[in-house]
């Protein structure tokens, strides 16, 4: 499955109790339909998201950026301190395709990764020379 949308928090690195480590973030995405009345109705669905093939991506995902995650999608229910039932969606994350629009960062790293599974950086509007 492909998703397309806006981190809302920069990503964080956390590690397990099995010394593994896993990078979470939060993605936005919007859709929009009209109704029968023809009214144009916004829909915004937020993700947390989970990357685990490598750690140094964390750097490069801050808020703002535009992703395109490839990966499997999976849905959580808990219920909260205060009783109240909450749902969730998660997004196991396979691929991410940056798009731009984050923070700028100081450093230039190479961004891919082996085993198939590669980030790849796409120019914005404000990297071109013209």
């Amino acid at each position: 499955m492909n998703i397309t949308g806006r981190l809302t928090r920069d990503a964080e690195v956390r590690t397990t109790s099995q010394e593994k480590q896993v990078v979470n973030f939060s993605v936005a995405t919007n859709d929009s339909y009209r109704n029968k009345q023809g009214e144009r109705i916004e829909q915004t669905t937020y993700f947390d998201c989970s990357y685990w093939i490598s750690p140094n991506v964390a750097k490069i995902l801050t808020k703002g950026t535009l992703v395109e995650l490839t990966g499997r999608v999976s849905a959580r229910a808990w219920t909260g301190n205060d009783g109240e039932a909450h749902a969730g969606l998660n997004f196991h994350t396979s691929n991410i395709k940056l798009h731009g629009g984050g923070k700028r960062i100081e450093t230039e790293e190479p961004a891919t990764k082996g085993n198939g599974n590669k980030l790849v950086a796409q120019p914005t509007e404000d990297d071109l020379p013209f």
